[in-house]
């Protein structure tokens, strides 16, 4: 007999049919019939179907298929357990019936028993039988699913080896190259891109998430054709839109308030969430309504109960297919719709490419261009987009006084613990990064350890990134001849807590290319100076932009040596540190950073210069011209370490290498560097 597989479901599960022969037509006339009871929507006639038949005919040599679609088939009705004992009677009649270990580990994590999960499937990764099609797609689905669950619980270093391993077997799997070099960022493992004889440098690049890749690249043209691609990978052919952008104009005499929706899976407590919870609260209701689409987990917590208070709708699409939530947006009659994820975990940006709204937002979610062509604009500011930089950007750009919003209402924990209790020194400089470890590259690490060697009466304070990866930072740092105890490492805590530990530090250090964010605004909302230097793109110039805003604009260095140069000359003069924590304190409230009323006026400015721009057939269009091509050289100039470090030699590299191709290959005369900001 052969097994015919059917369509994975939606979580990449197989589910199996029989093709039927002479000797094998009784079982299959049975799977055809449970296929039409199926369909038709009878999922307990099609589990009769079988259970009758395996009572029938305990003695056929297909037996252990029978119970395996049996097992489907009681899954289907909600019966878990009933689908557990069918998929192990299936395995005990053929253990190296591999569908059965993956659908058989799946409920067994979806029941909360993750560690036999993980089991079950180690055990089909290890079957040794013949080499053929259908045992190569069970292992790779396996490893998949072990990389997905052990990555979900922390498991970084496992889950990373599960992921290589299907990359060893087959290196076309976009998504796990993607979680694959997540993981390796999150353990500090360097070079985070590392090949190997089965997987080339250049195929894990060029699969690489464009969060991943604003940690490691400062080449704004290679984000913005990745994101390019990335984008059309993840949306597909374009669809025709839900929303029309001419309804503006229709609303426009019939609407007082303008309807304003943000999507987000993090209106909860994250770094998001936090901050926009002031920003919910604070806008003008006579003038918009406010309606959230929440995708998140299902976790209610004080700052989602927060946003939920102070939005006219909260709507959770989390259960939604991605055209059901654009369909409700649509029916919900959103005219500027604010994507506040950008390409970050659990975002939801398929919803987007059905264009539910007139007018589409990228704000503050994700530090980047989207380059889709669903966006309008993205909000920034003067320093994290400067003039003449729009050129990296695919939506147009608009700009805030300063981009990032903030909550004056934090909850900081009232008694804040001691250096003793939080493991540090009383009597040294404390310098400091909270940032994820994920930020963190070799170069950065390098120069705060020169600055260690500089200041001997001081330590190094960092998030722990897990016992691996604070040791493997400890082994670098003894290998540059330092003690390895002037790192100390801060565990994670709840948020009150965590804002009142900051306290104790002296200096926040900045991370590049992927710098402090939120973090950075908490360090200084509580009273921590932060030095920083920009890079070239929007992730990298963020903190610039919040010390600048903070009042702190000398404290934006113009190069890593005069960062460093700066560090080692504080960390020589507490004095003056002190002096300056003081003035944050003092100035806080008043400053640009944390001036939330201020920013939501401006915020709101701006909705109705899009809204404008709607009704009167204004709406940007981005410009995608040699997309491809400028992907094809950044990937180049990334895989080979040779991207110039100054903004106008970037250029120079992109025009000089544009030029030798059209040369060589007769490319049209449009092939240029964009020299438009992009979506003007």
């Amino acid at each position: 007999m052969n097994f015919i597989a059917h369509t994975p479901d939606k979580d990449g599960i197989p589910v199996v049919s029989v093709a039927p022969d002479a000797n094998t037509a009784n079982i299959g006339d049975l799977f055809g019939l449970a296929e039409v009871r199926e369909a038709h929507g009878d999922i307990a006639g099609a589990a009769n179907l079988y259970r009758d038949w395996i009572a029938r005919n305990p003695t056929n040599p297909l037996l252990h298929a029978a119970y395996f679609n049996y097992g489907v088939v009681l899954n289907k009705s909600g019966d878990r357990y009933g689908a557990m004992n069918a998929l192990r009677a299936s395995l005990s009649l053929k253990a190296d019936f591999l569908p059965a270990h993956i659908n058989l580990g799946r409920l067994l994590e979806d029941d909360g028993q993750v560690g036999a999960a993980v089991t079950q499937w180690l055990q089909l990764v290890s079957q040794t039988g013949l080499i053929e099609g259908n045992a190569v797609k069970h292992k790779l689905i396996a490893l998949q699913q072990l990389g997905r669950v052990l990555e979900t619980f922390q498991q970084d270093e496992p889950a990373e080896d599960a992921l290589r391993q299907s990359l060893d077997i087959d290196d076309d799997q976009p998504e796990v190259v993607q979680h694959w070099i997540a993981l390796r960022q999150r353990q500090c493992k360097w070079p985070v891109i590392a090949g190997s004889e089965h997987v080339s440098v250049r195929t894990l690049l060029s699969s690489i998430s464009p969060l991943s890749l604003a940690v490691l690249s400062n080449d704004p043209m290679f984000q913005l054709a990745r994101a390019f691609k990335y984008s059309r990978e993840l949306t597909g052919a374009s669809r025709a839109p839900l929303c029309a952008p001419s309804v503006a104009k229709e609303r426009a005499s019939l609407r007082k308030k303008l309807r304003i929706g943000y999507v987000s899976s993090d209106l909860r407590e994250h770094a998001v969430g936090f901050a926009m919870a002031d920003v919910l609260e604070t806008h003008d209701k006579e003038a918009f309504e406010i309606t959230a689409y929440y995708c998140g987990i299902d976790r209610p917590d004080p700052t989602q109960r927060r946003a939920q208070e102070s939005v006219d709708k909260w709507i959770d699409i989390t259960r939604m297919t991605d055209e059901q939530a654009a369909q409700r947006i649509r029916e919900d009659g959103i005219d500027i719709l604010i994507d506040l994820n950008g390409y970050t975990k659990d975002a939801r940006s398929r919803i987007f490419s059905y264009r539910p709204a007139p007018v589409t937002v990228n704000w503050f979610g994700f530090p980047g261009t989207m380059g889709s062509p669903h966006h309008h604009y993205v909000i920034a500011d003067p320093i994290v987009l400067p003039e003449g930089d729009e050129i990296f950007y695919s939506e147009k750009v608009l700009r805030l006084p300063c981009y990032q919003p903030n909550d004056r209402k934090r909850v900081v924990a009232s008694e804040p613990p001691t250096r003793e209790e939080a493991g540090l020194p009383a009597d040294r400089f404390v310098y400091c990064c909270l940032n994820g470890c994920q930020k963190l590259t070799p170069e950065v690490f390098r120069s705060w350890l020169a600055i260690l060697q500089q200041v001997p009466d001081s330590v190094l304070w960092l998030l722990s990134g897990g016992s691996s990866a604070d040791a493997r930072l400890r082994e670098v740092a003894t290998a540059s001849g330092l003690a390895p105890e002037r790192l100390i490492f801060a565990d994670k805590m709840p948020n009150p807590q965590h804002l009142a530990r900051y306290q104790l530090a002296d200096l926040f250090l900045d991370n590049t290319p992927y710098g402090a964010h939120t973090t950075a605004s908490d360090a200084m909302w509580m009273g921590v100076p932060v030095l920083t230097y920009p890079g070239r793109t929007f992730a990298s110039r963020v903190c610039a932009s919040l010390v600048h805003a903070a009042g702190l604009g000398d404290f934006v260095c113009d190069s890593e040596a005069s960062y460093v140069a700066r560090a080692i000359a504080l960390g020589r003069d507490r004095a003056q540190v002190d002096e300056l924590k003081k003035r944050l304190l003092a100035t806080r409230t008043s400053s640009t950073l944390f001036d939330t009323p201020r920013l939501v006026r401006e915020l709101e400015a701006l909705f109705r210069v899009m809204w404008a721009d709607a009704v009167e057939g204004r709406l940007p269009k981005p410009d995608f011209a040699n997309m491809n091509e400028y992907f094809d050289i950044g990937l180049e100039l990334a895989a080979t370490g040779k991207s110039p470090a100054a903004r106008e030699n970037l250029c120079a590299a992109y025009r000089d290498k544009l030029d030798e191709w059209a040369t060589w290959i007769r490319m049209p005369a449009d092939t240029r560097l964009r020299k438009e900001p992009a979506g003007s």
